[in-house]
């Protein structure tokens, strides 16, 4: 692109009239490039194959859970009745490690009691090879 610089004189020098089309081609550019880069972005979709329910498959059974209670002296509940000793505890979770389809094992420990005795039961727990147990009641140490 030239530039028409007058001679001196009086003469008047004609007005260029042409727009310079140089931006708007380089930013139709950046927007066609922008448009290409995104495109695919927004076509990406995930498939999955969703179980397809029948009208005679029959509901799920609630799962089997026992609660238990530890109390703020040590003392521990199997769903409301008192254990008397660890060696009852382990046969009852030996028991419940030994059915094909483990029950949910609900520990709910009282904010007072020691680690100890949350720590004895969960180590017990899992050397018998129960594995669906888990710490319930957390809101009461907030």
């Amino acid at each position: 692109m030239a530039m028409q610089v007058g001679t001196g004189g009086g003469e008047e020098a004609e007005v260029m009239v042409d727009i310079n089309t140089t931006p708007l081609i380089d930013v139709m550019l950046v927007l066609l490039i922008m448009f290409i880069i995104t495109i695919p972005i927004q076509t990406h979709a995930v498939k999955m194959n969703m179980p397809v329910p029948t009208k005679n498959s029959p509901p799920p059974k609630p799962p089997v859970i026992i609660r238990i209670d530890v109390d703020f002296d040590g003392t521990i509940g199997w769903n409301g009745e008192l254990i008397p000793d660890r060696a009852t505890l382990e046969s009852r979770l030996q028991q419940v490690a030994a059915e094909p389809d483990q029950p949910e094992v609900h520990l709910r420990p009282n904010k007072l009691v020691t680690y100890k005795v949350v720590a004895m039961i969960l180590a017990s727990a899992q050397r018998l090879g129960v594995t669906k147990i888990g710490i319930v009641g957390n809101e009461q140490f907030l």
